[in-house]
């Protein structure tokens, strides 16, 4: 791996173990899913990190998809929709699914961050048998307990290595795919998500004419498919990409076009603040260890659905000599 496990030299600074930005933030190993279940799984990524001994990193993550998180070690505590919760995964872990968010979860975590995080694309849920999304949103529930047999997390060694680790999930996604004989999400939900990566403010009319439907059935769709109104959608995704550039884990060459999805500098505070509960300057200047790790992925689905750098290019923001398999 990059670097030895150590403790961190900075108090309430998370040492990560799958990369970082090049000013040391921490940030997750990606990887896209083997082509065979990307109709059903958008994105893969492994986070490990340690926490300094006695220091609790209090933060939050807005998700805009559901995930599963196959967790060890460290406490966690959540804020969500049903009240605080307390998870405590140990070394045995525990899997937990995370419908999406309408606003930043707050999340804190003691001790030590290891998390294998799979990303269900749009409308994955419904064919894969989980949860309607609608009745997910800001909620986490036990995954192990939602499908009723067995424990995923035994299926991973909590020292395994993040490549092992996508390989295991490789594993047990293709398994389930193959019982299950699923269908592929919607068409028009797979369109709508892409068109969010390209540009969240596009007009519904016009995308509606390309899929040659209405627009009702347009909502009608997304609303089953993410649980939120297009309208809700599309303003959680601009606030994402915005806020992914103020934490610095967007291209650069990207940050003007994303400002200019907003009227004005006022309307920019307040859709941030919607979202995220703060201003732009305060989310830009903040400690956000968790927050960046979270919406960097969306950046890094980006980048590889719009081909926005060549093939095998490290996203600009990432540190190449804190990659999981440099030579450090």
């Amino acid at each position: 791996m990059a670097e030895e496990r150590s403790t961190g030299e900075e108090p309430d600074k998370l040492v990560s173990h799958t990369g970082r930005t090049r000013d040391g933030d921490p940030l997750a190993f990606n990887h896209l899913p083997a082509e065979e279940l990307q109709p059903w799984f958008t994105w893969f990524s492994v986070s490990d990190a340690d926490v300094p001994a006695g220091a609790t990193i209090t933060d939050g993550i807005l998700n805009d998809h559901a995930v599963i998180r196959i967790i060890f070690g460290g406490k966690w505590w959540a804020e969500t929709r049903d009240g605080k919760q307390v998870f405590n995964p140990g070394e045995k872990g525990m899997t937990l699914y995370f419908g999406p968010q309408t606003k930043l979860m707050p999340i804190a975590v003691e001790e030590r961050v290891k998390v294998l995080t799979v990303h269900l694309g749009p409308g994955a849920a419904a064919k894969l048998g989980g949860p309607l999304q609608h009745a997910m949103l800001d909620r986490i529930i036990d995954h192990d307990k939602l499908v009723g047999h067995g424990r995923l997390s035994s299926r991973f060694d909590i020292d395994g290595t993040p490549q092992e680790w996508l390989d295991a999930i490789h594993v047990e996604l293709r398994k389930f795919i193959e019982k299950r004989g699923t269908q592929d999400p919607d068409p028009i939900t797979r369109a709508f998500e892409r068109q969010l990566l390209v540009d969240p403010s596009y007009p519904m009319k016009d995308f509606a004419e390309e899929q040659e439907c209405s627009t009702r059935t347009v909502e009608r769709i997304i609303k089953r498919d993410y649980g939120m109104s297009p309208k809700q959608v599309c303003r959680r995704a601009r606030a994402l990409d915005m806020a992914s550039a103020l934490l610095g884990v967007a291209m650069e060459t990207e940050e003007s076009a994303l400002r200019l999805r907003y009227f004005d500098q006022s309307h920019l505070i307040r859709e941030i603040r919607a979202f995220f509960g703060t201003t732009p300057q305060c989310l830009k200047e903040g400690n956000h260890p968790l927050l960046r790790l979270n919406l960097e992925i969306r950046q890094s689905r980006r980048v590889q659905e719009l081909s926005l750098l060549p093939p095998g290019t490290i996203e600009p923001w990432r540190d190449p000599e804190a990659e999981p398999y440099s030579d450090d």
